[in-house]
């Protein structure tokens, strides 16, 4: 009976010691979450409440996460410097710019969630974003009911252009990049230049991959390509972890090229995969993967030489009258050489605060309409935003030529570009080697 009573104490013991440590584990954890940091940051005025700042207010809506992180993150970098830049020389509309920044995480869950933040929280009147056209056209229906003016520096699908045709976007939507309609006519010219004449494709199941493709297949067939897996498209899943069927499907009939249009980690999947397998085509791949992560990623063959040595790509280039002077505050600011779309982000930002400048108020629904107005001739040339906000509280018209070009929008919200060619260097680095046009 003392054997008894000493295993149920011993029993009652245990369990009173495990409620314990069970409370305690939840206390802690109550705690850590209400002292956890924001996921997104303030610039300039508190950020976080329900009211609309005094002055212009924008948001960032970029990834600094996920899938396009290792490039996205240099277009979060080059927001923050625009609104110093306006700041420091009188703001906007006589006060200051702020900022609230949110990491989309290249999801487009992520980005519904964050820009229902920025537009019905923070009530910003304009958003830098986002980068993932998946993200974008998850997040335009919220700016536009909103009426919050969205511009990407980098979502370039093509299904944007035809759905601002028809009205959908209202006149909130703009990009500073250009669309896919041209990069996949600059892709397809570079592999007709190099004698490539027939051509697989693989692209991610999204927007972005799939626009990409189909603009792809018309442009290099009426170059007199073939496309030998036209009528069954390689496409994967976002969220693959495994793609071996796939990398084996976009080389079916041993094309020259294949045209790769891809993210970040699960395209160095794609790519490691299609090595593995001994597939040797070259390479034609596009902005998605502009980044020396990608290829690291990737990795190195049995040669010790990069896998992706040897391949070619398209990226929107910089060439605007102010890329000189933004090249040099970036370079300032950041301590590391420019990158791709740093400066298609800065102009994103450059045109909210000139709109606002232009319409005097700042408002998303006074700002989209000024646009076009602001970034197209007639008007004075300015490349700097300082001057042209000057100007325009003068009265006067402007004509912002951008870091990124001349952003001239269209009625569709979109500009022409050229791009620039990169490939892969034996040791794996990233090199520009020219220029080529739609």
């Amino acid at each position: 009976m003392s054997n008894l009573i000493s295993s149920n104490r011993l029993k009652l013991g245990r369990a009173l010691s495990l409620a314990a440590v069970t409370l305690t584990v939840g206390i802690l954890a109550a705690a850590c979450q209400e002292s956890a940091p924001p996921t997104s940051q303030g610039q300039g005025a508190t950020s976080g409440n329900s009211t609309p700042a005094k002055g212009l207010k924008i948001g960032s809506l970029l990834p600094s996460t996920g899938d396009l992180a290792s490039v996205g993150q240099q277009m979060v970098a080059s927001v923050p410097m625009l609104v110093d830049t306006v700041n420091a020389c009188g703001g906007v509309n006589g006060e200051p710019m702020t900022l609230v920044s949110v990491d989309d995480q290249t999801d487009p869950a992520a980005g519904a969630e964050g820009m229902t933040r920025l537009a019905e929280k923070e009530r910003v009147a304009g958003v830098v974003g986002s980068f993932a056209s998946s993200v974008s056209t998850a997040a335009l229906p919220i700016a536009v009911r909103n009426k919050v003016v969205l511009i990407s520096p980098g979502s370039t699908s093509p299904v944007f252009t035809q759905a601002a045709k028809e009205g959908k976007y209202q006149g909130y939507w703009a990009r500073t990049a250009p669309p896919d309609t041209y990069q996949a006519q600059a892709l397809a010219r570079l592999a007709t230049e190099r004698k490539l004449d027939t051509a697989g494709t693989i692209v991610i199941n999204n927007d972005y991959g799939v626009g990409f493709e189909q603009e792809f297949v018309k442009a290099f067939e009426s170059q007199g390509g073939k496309v030998l897996n036209k009528a069954r498209p390689t496409r994967y899943d976002p969220k693959a972890t495994t793609v071996e069927t796939e990398a084996a499907a976009a080389f079916a009939g041993n094309p020259k090229a294949v045209a790769a249009v891809l993210y970040a980690d699960t395209g160095s999947l794609i790519v490691k995969s299609a090595y593995e397998q001994g597939k040797r085509s070259q390479f034609l791949l596009t902005d998605g993967v502009y980044s020396q992560d990608f290829v690291d990623k990737v990795g190195k063959g049995q040669d010790g030489k990069s896998i992706l040595t040897g391949a070619l790509g398209t990226v929107p280039g910089a060439s605007g009258k102010s890329l000189d002077a933004f090249t040099k505050l970036w370079e300032e600011k950041q301590k590391r050489p420019l990158v791709a779309y740093a400066a298609h982000a800065w102009d994103a930002a450059a045109i909210l605060a000139l709109a606002a400048q232009a319409a005097k108020s700042n408002s998303g629904e006074a700002m989209k309409d000024k646009l076009r107005e602001v970034t197209n001739a007639p008007g004075e040339e300015v490349t700097d935003v300082c001057k042209g906000l000057a100007l325009l509280k003068e009265g006067k018209d402007i004509n912002y030529q951008g870091a990124s070009g001349d952003v001239d929008i269209d009625a569709a919200g979109d500009v022409v570009g050229s791009y620039d060619v990169w490939t892969v260097k034996d040791d794996g680095k990233l090199a520009t080697i020219g220029k080529v046009k739609p």
